[in-house]
């Protein structure tokens, strides 16, 4: 195996830490990369990533020697009905030049929890029963809604809402039917597979 990779991971909540964690664990084993996550924030939502973002890359840049500069930056972010590219471009936006070479966006669309219902074949697998996701609609709280009632239509205690199986959806999941299926997905994945081969 190669040296060990430092990942710096942003997200605003704990259903895209939990997914994103397991799917760049998942990345480095198959590319036979060991990583170490960081977590930076992953609580508050979009506006205090954000500025948690903007306030970490100053600290990184000013005082080196106690904030290390990481191989790779991560930025998670649901695109909230605006289309992923553009949600992903406003984020890229934020990142100081000195990151950008280092930075991957991640931007569910419309929200991350499209991205754990994305492949419902091993999702059935894993919980045990078969998400109905039906037709892409922008409605909040919509696809966490149809997460949690699978959870719970399959038997199991309604305790994280399905961000409890983020291991296990992430581990059995194909990625070419869940990337085929979710755009931003396949973006993400091809992105930082990727990267992390170059690095």
């Amino acid at each position: 195996m190669s040296s060990p990779l430092t990942v710096d991971l942003f997200a605003e909540d704990r259903a895209h830490e939990e997914f994103l964690r397991a799917m760049l664990n998942r990345i480095s084993d198959e590319q036979e990369r060991y990583l170490t996550v960081r977590v930076r924030s992953a609580r508050g939502g979009h506006p205090r990533v954000l500025e948690e973002l903007s306030l970490y890359q100053k600290s990184v840049l000013k005082a080196p020697e106690s904030l290390s500069m990481p191989d790779l930056l991560f930025i998670a972010i649901d695109a909230n009905c605006k289309r992923w590219n553009r949600a992903r471009r406003d984020i890229q936006g934020t990142i100081q030049s000195q990151f950008a070479a280092r930075a991957i966006v991640a931007c569910p669309d419309p929200h991350i929890e499209r991205w754990y219902l994305a492949d419902p074949d091993s999702f059935a697998q894993v919980v045990g029963v078969r998400p109905k996701v039906g037709k892409r609609k922008c409605e909040r709280d919509r696809y966490k809604a149809i997460l949690s009632k699978a959870i719970v239509d399959a038997g199991h205690p309604a305790t994280l809402g399905g961000i409890e199986f983020a291991r296990e959806l992430v581990a059995a999941m194909d990625l070419y039917r869940a990337g085929k299926a979710e755009g931003s997905l396949k973006h993400f994945l091809d992105e930082t597979i990727a990267r992390v081969k170059t690095l």
